[in-house]
């Protein structure tokens, strides 16, 4: 297969399942560790995620515009207030990851788990928030708790960052259109700043050279198109539905990729 080609699928893949609550980066790495794709470096898997965080700009852009002109509101202080907070403590605690050398699983039997148990999780949290409207005000403990959250997606692929972080405010009894606002803009600081630090990670090492910058760029395009058309359909489909779906996919998902490594697969 073309790398031009490639590039596209792993482009659609990861702006469709960046905000979906089924984990980009558990999907991206799968097919490439089962050898239907060619193996990407883990610049070019973490970049193209920059893509997906131009879509949330494109589909908030009212609210942005909202945020930014009406600073003297204490309200919008006190909300990007807690937006840079959560970010802070993701950016902090994503350092110290870097510091203590903890590298992420990429084979595929821990990203299989956690997705087999991400969706078991999500079944019970909605079950416990069925027939509950929740609350519109993000609270203090909220910010922390969907930070800690966004750092056990980054440490197991295969949680979900957005799907970990809007089921956590669930849990604290904040509305699905909350908690999902919340959640995705969180990800435009979250996302640029991992992309832009693996980059300059990358030039210092002097891995930059070695990459095929022209098919970073084309799957971060891919990915911006493919997720501005997710985010705005999942924007409408909060409003009155549950992710017991996406459940049910990664149970099924998780138990078939689980099923097929303990059966000898790719061995």
């Amino acid at each position: 297969m073309p790398p031009w080609l490639e590039t596209i699928i792993l482009g659609i893949i990861e702006g469709v399942t960046e905000f979906l609550p089924i984990s980009s980066t558990g999907h991206l790495l799968i097919p490439q560790n089962l050898h239907l794709l060619s193996a990407k470096s883990d610049l070019f898997n973490v970049v193209i995620q920059s893509g997906a965080v131009l879509a949330v700009m494109a589909v908030f852009t009212q609210r942005l515009k909202h945020l930014a002109t009406t600073l003297g509101d204490p309200s919008t202080r006190s909300y990007l207030g807690k937006l840079f907070v959560a970010f802070f403590i993701t950016a902090a605690g994503g350092l110290i990851i870097k510091k203590l050398n903890i590298k992420l699983p990429e084979e595929v039997p821990p990203v299989a788990w956690a997705t087999l148990i991400g969706g078991i999780i999500i079944l019970v949290l909605e079950y416990l928030h069925k027939g509950k409207k929740g609350v519109e005000e993000i609270s203090w403990t909220v910010v922390v708790a969907v930070a800690l959250a966004q750092l056990l997606a980054a440490v197991f692929p295969g949680t979900s960052r957005s799907g970990a972080s809007i089921l956590m405010a669930l849990a604290f009894g904040v509305s699905r259109p909350a908690a999902t606002e919340f959640s995705f803009l969180l990800g435009i600081p979250t996302l640029m700043a991992a992309g832009a630090f693996k980059i300059l990670s990358a030039i210092k090492d002097g891995e930059a050279g070695n990459e095929d910058w022209g098919m970073v760029i084309l799957g971060t395009v891919v990915a911006a198109v493919s997720a501005f058309i997710v985010v705005k359909w999942l924007i409408r489909f909060v409003q009155g539905h549950t992710f017991n779906g996406f459940a049910w996919y990664r149970i099924a998902l998780g138990s078939a990729l689980l099923i097929w490594v303990y059966n000898g697969g790719g061995q």
